[in-house]
């Protein structure tokens, strides 16, 4: 191979590298923005249904399966991404965007649609503006991210015995401020890992994507609990 030849074919492989990285963070927030879209018209729809409803919450089973079938699902995929094909991977995604937004339907029955209105798009301008620092930023975030990662195992047990011990209003409040501290953090953290993952990648293939699919994930739960944190605060109850 002459050696023109060979400086051709290392720029060919430049110029797809280059062009992989931006089509996979493309797809990251697509499948993200997809997965909400799925999980708010699922929302809604079990929430103006008074049988469904009354399926879900009028059956202490009903509810607790369905919170154990989404943490089991999302163990599932991430721990078996490996060998799941990405068609795969991405259906067990849009499952549990509905099962999520079956158990999300409560917040209709709980807050008015106005003050759901306005903290979604609190959520949304927060959310769009940790992810550009942690996107844009040269600070090596890891170190934040395991304190970060510390502090939601704290306040996943601290919830647990405020819900069944303490029953205390004044620290779910509390609890409630400290999840968005956690979220935002979380947020910049997830957007600087995958980012860093997908910026290695010499192709848009099927293991990138996976990659892709996982960081879309990542950040929907973000997403997620950053609007449900807030909700707690800036929410308007129902009379």
């Amino acid at each position: 191979m002459n050696e023109d030849r060979l400086y051709e074919l290392i720029r060919e492989k430049e110029n797809v590298a280059a062009a992989a990285f931006p089509a996979l963070m493309r797809k990251v927030y697509l499948w993200m923005t997809l997965a909400l879209v799925i999980t708010g018209f699922t929302a809604y729809g079990v929430a103006t249904s008074p049988g469904i409803m009354a399926a879900i919450y009028g059956s202490r089973w009903m509810m607790w399966g369905l919170l154990i079938a989404e943490v089991a699902l999302v163990w599932y995929v991430s721990a078996r991404i490996d060998r799941l094909s990405l068609v795969s991977a991405t259906m067990l995604f849009v499952v549990y965007s509905v099962l999520n937004g079956a158990t999300l339907s409560i917040i209709f029955m709980a807050y008015t649609m106005s003050s759901i209105a306005s903290v979604f798009f609190i959520t949304a301008g927060t959310f769009a503006a940790m992810s550009l620092v942690g996107y844009f930023t040269k600070k090596d975030l890891s170190g934040l991210g395991r304190i970060l990662m510390m502090g939601l195992i704290g306040i996943i047990i601290a919830t647990l015995v405020n819900v069944f011990l303490l029953k205390d209003a004044g620290f779910s409040l509390i609890l409630s401020y400290v999840g968005v501290l956690i979220f935002v953090g979380l947020t910049a953290y997830d957007t600087q890992k995958i980012k860093q993952m997908l910026i290695e990648a010499d192709d848009v293939t099927e293991e990138a994507q996976k990659i892709a699919l996982m960081g879309s994930l990542a950040l929907y739960l973000d997403f997620i609990n950053l609007f449900l944190y807030l909700l707690r605060i800036f929410g308007g109850n129902r009379e």
